[in-house]
């Protein structure tokens, strides 16, 4: 609920602070004492339309505060989250500052804020009723969720949204995979021959790394037998290293008894020495028995690497992800000889689906009949004292076609009224004169007070052109209105 209001500069206040308690509080004051300022200034917080004139005259601004109790379930709440502002304690208080130049600036607990997300807080936290300014009972948008919360019929529409969702997760799902099969259908010439072409070269992992390195090999063969050649001759023949060290340790092992142990260790890394060049030797033999001198090697090398390379290319991945695209492609290929099958499954899947839908929304549209019936009569018996009992009131509900079916269900909910017996009903807004909308307005409000989440009503000259024991009904309701919400009205009247 709305606890204060503090107005400086806005018209001829300078200064005030307001305090408002729950219940009914009265605005009463005859023309020219400054009940619309007040009005003025509440709208200005609540992010409505602002206008230079509204600061006082000499003053630079107009600042308007409005402070508000709220719960943690309240609706402004999930607005705000919306927008990653967070409440530190059930207080939030909206700011707006107007420029002489008719700029502005809105804050919401101190944090600055667009105006129009000040607008959208505070249209769930104060609703204002005047004579053609109730535009959120004259738009048509918020009938279907008032009838809904005054029919308590939110388990039925949970189940009409959870039911849509599923609904159209099926289709998409159906759709996707129609698209892909159109599009395989398409491409299966040419997928087929991309499979068959990775199936003749038949690619192996790693086998690039391999190839690559067995061509620069083979185009170095000769120098490296060249050089392989030289050391050879160095280990063998008669002046070879392997001859010297043979006569060098067969020299000392003569005169080794002769040392004192002395040449021991000489000896043996001598033998070492002979064995590692024999191995050497050995080593050298067999890498140049298996280096591959042929030509022809080369050439099948060089063909294989630089067609794999080009088939790479050709499908724009690396060569060792060629083996698994031809899986893919082979995959693809299997979907779509097994395509027709699965798209029957997720054609029957949605059907289900749409079924599950009419069902709940069938329902949905049953309950909120029986509530509509229900509401109509609670109006027409609020009509008759507030001196409107030639009116009637209705709520048309029409079924859409299946293009407008949404997770709120395929019903249009739209209020009517027809002031004069005989005439056709029409919108509110086109067929009542002020003072009747504003009776219309009080009316609804009051059948329609515990299923509207706004708890601060504004009620400006709601018995206008009324008096006697009309004004007398249009009281007692704003009395019962304020028995669950806060209720501020402003009048003429004493």
């Amino acid at each position: 609920m709305l606890t204060t209001l503090s107005i400086r500069d806005v018209v001829l206040i300078g200064r005030l602070d307001l305090s408002f308690q729950s219940g009914l509080s009265v605005l009463t004051g005859e023309t020219g004492a400054g009940k619309s300022i007040l009005l003025d200034a509440l709208g200005l917080a609540l992010g409505m339309r602002a206008e230079a004139r509204l600061v006082r005259h000499g003053a630079d601004k107009a600042t308007v505060s409005a402070a508000f109790d709220i719960g943690p379930d309240h609706p402004a709440t999930g607005v705000l989250d919306d927008h990653g502002i967070d409440l530190e304690d059930d207080t939030l208080v909206l700011r707006r500052v107007l420029g002489k130049d008719g700029r502005s600036k809105a804050f919401i607990n101190d944090q600055p804020v667009s105006v129009q997300l000040l607008k959208e807080t505070g249209e769930t936290l104060v609703e204002i009723h005047g004579q053609f300014e109730n535009q959120r009972l004259l738009n048509e948008a918020a009938h279907r969720p008032l009838l809904d919360s005054y029919g308590d019929l939110s388990a039925a529409l949970g189940k009409t949204q959870n039911a849509h969702g599923a609904w159209r997760a099926a289709d998409d799902a159906h759709s996707k995979a129609e698209a892909e099969m159109e599009a395989a259908r398409r491409d299966r010439e040419d997928m087929t021959h991309a499979l068959e072409e990775i199936a003749a070269l038949d690619p192996k992992p790693g086998e690039e790394t391999e190839l690559a390195g067995q061509r620069a090999l083979m185009m170095n063969a000769e120098q490296l037998l060249k050089a392989m050649n030289a050391a050879a001759e160095g280990l063998q023949g008669d002046t070879g290293a392997l001859v010297r060290l043979q006569d060098a340790l067969k020299h000392l092992e003569n005169v080794a008894d002769k040392s004192e142990g002395r040449l021991a260790d000489t000896i043996t890394a001598l033998g070492r020495a002979q064995s590692e060049t024999a191995e050497a030797e050995a080593l050298l033999e067999g890498v140049a028995a298996g280096l591959d001198m042929d030509p022809k090697s080369l050439e099948l090398a060089e063909e294989r690497l630089f067609a794999l390379r080009a088939l790479s290319r050709k499908h724009d991945v690396e060569v060792d992800g060629l083996a698994g695209l031809g899986e893919e492609l082979s995959s693809r290929l299997q979907a779509l000889e097994d395509g027709d099958s699965h798209l029957a499954e997720l054609a029957a899947a949605t059907a289900k689906a749409k079924k599950a839908y009419e069902a709940a929304a069938s329902a949905l549209s049953q309950s909120r009949n029986k509530a509509a019936e229900k509401m109509d009569k609670a109006v027409a018996r609020e009509l008759k004292p507030l001196k409107l009992d030639k009116a009637e009131f209705s709520t048309a509900i029409e079924n859409l076609g299946e293009d407008s079916w949404g997770p709120d269900g395929w019903d249009k909910v739209a209020f009517r009224v027809s002031t004069n017996p005989g005439n056709p009903p029409g919108p509110l807004g086109k067929i009542s004169s002020g003072g009747e909308l504003a009776r219309f307005t009080l009316a609804l409000k009051a059948v329609l007070a515990q299923a509207d989440p706004v708890t601060t009503l504004v009620f400006d000259e709601v018995d206008s052109g009324v008096g006697g024991a009309v004004a007398d009904a249009v009281g007692e309701r704003l009395e019962g209105l304020a028995g669950g919400c806060q209720v501020l009205v402003v009048t003429h009247s004493p």
